[in-house]
């Protein structure tokens, strides 16, 4: 790729902004677009701190209109409109905002089964997709998977500061059922605490 007698490089693995990393976002959501298509499971978990790069938001349109199931993990600013008949039914958002600043990028793809996780510098908002130099990389050791996926789905459960993120742009505090609030940040510290312990 030649561009003003500048080449740019290519990479095997990483994401790069402003040349692969909006691509290889794309090229991630269709492939769980055409799992969904053909029957499969489509699934992704999107952690970051604000969505605002219009394409972005048609794909995960088009990708929750094929059936696959969205979760939406956002602690700023969404243009996205979950829960949308017709549109966007299966993104569920949410936005946690509690004790300590989350400044973390985790974007996870059920990739039909072979599950692909990136952790990144890029939010989803134009600037950082087109006019920035940015990167995501891939976590490859399952360990390392699996502890991300533990704090991933300690977000999806918090009761404690997360707000669902509706059509109607209500932003209400989720609803613990009438159980003790399951507060993410705090189980993270506790988890932690916990994985450093059995290391010393």
């Amino acid at each position: 790729m030649q561009e003003d007698g500048y080449e740019a490089p290519t990479y095997a693995t990483l994401l790069v902004a402003p040349t692969s990393l909006r691509p290889g976002f794309e090229a991630l959501i269709d492939h769980e677009i055409a799992e969904a298509s053909a029957g499969r499971r489509g699934y992704m978990v999107l952690k970051m701190n604000a969505l605002e790069a219009a394409a972005m938001v048609e794909r995960l349109y088009d990708a929750s209109q094929a059936g696959v199931e969205v979760d939406l993990i956002c602690r700023g600013l969404t243009v996205a409109c979950a829960g949308v008949p017709g549109v966007s039914e299966h993104i569920q958002a949410r936005s946690i905002v509690g004790r300590y600043l989350e400044h973390a990028r985790v974007y996870d793809f059920h990739h039909g089964g072979d599950r692909q996780l990136y952790l990144a510098s890029a939010d989803w908002m134009h600037r950082n997709l087109s006019r920035r130099v940015e990167v995501a990389f891939p976590i490859l050791d399952p360990p390392c998977q699996g502890e991300l996926r533990t704090l991933l789905d300690f977000q999806r459960q918090d009761t404690a500061k997360a707000r669902h993120l509706d059509a109607a742009q209500r932003n209400r505090y989720v609803d613990s059922d009438g159980a003790s609030p399951f507060d993410a940040q705090v189980e993270t510290y506790r988890w932690l605490q916990g994985l450093l312990a059995m290391e010393s």
